[in-house]
């Protein structure tokens, strides 16, 4: 495709911001980190705007982008409870509570279960760790195909390879993902 168009980048916002930064919001489960991931695509798109060769959709390219500054912020973050505070919360808390320790307002009914909504994040935490530990091309089919839903097809496209080699790369980051979260997830909650 020789005269492939893109948005303007300002135009990006507009038209993908609020869907990136909910897939982001998804992943991370934190506003601020999920709001500079998308600001960090956003900005490494316009430099790689010229290299854009049309493969995949816009919006698909975007998304990749982005799937890339996810994996690598859990791959740099630190795991690390010790630095949790609880003194640094106790100005925010105040607020709900009266001198005698009663309720100012009740809390609303969850229509959640706390225990599952903290396993399904500790699951997720698990997953884009070991996503981050394995070769990033078998990462990327991974994220495309479970996650995205993307056809054998589009993934090809997208990473410019082979029928075979995609199933091959989904197959072998199928087993390292189970190696990984037998380790570092089932264990852990058991």
């Amino acid at each position: 495709m020789d005269d492939v168009s893109l948005l303007s980048p300002e135009a990006w916002v507009d038209q993908y911001g609020d869907i990136l930064f909910r897939f982001a919001l998804q992943r991370v489960r934190d506003v601020a980190v999920a709001e500079d991931l998308v600001q960090e695509t956003f900005l490494a798109a316009m430099k790689a705007k010229d290299r854009f060769k049309g493969h995949s959709s816009e919006k698909t390219w975007l998304f990749a982008i982005l799937k890339h500054k996810i994996i690598d912020h859990f791959r740099s973050k630190k795991y690390d409870q010790s630095d949790l505070n609880i003194e640094d919360y106790a100005e925010t808390t105040d607020k709900f509570f009266s001198d005698n320790g009663k309720w100012r307002i009740l809390p609303s009914s969850w229509d959640i279960n706390p225990v599952e909504a903290y396993e399904q994040k500790e699951f997720m935490n698990a997953l884009y760790r070991c996503l981050s530990e394995m070769p990033k091309r078998h990462a990327e089919a991974f994220v495309y195909r479970e996650i995205d839903g993307l056809s054998t097809e589009e993934i090809c496209k997208v990473l410019s390879i082979t029928a075979s080699n995609c199933w091959v790369m989904l197959y072998r980051a199928r087993v390292l993902l189970r190696r990984c979260i037998e380790i570092n997830w089932t264990r852990t909650t058991v």
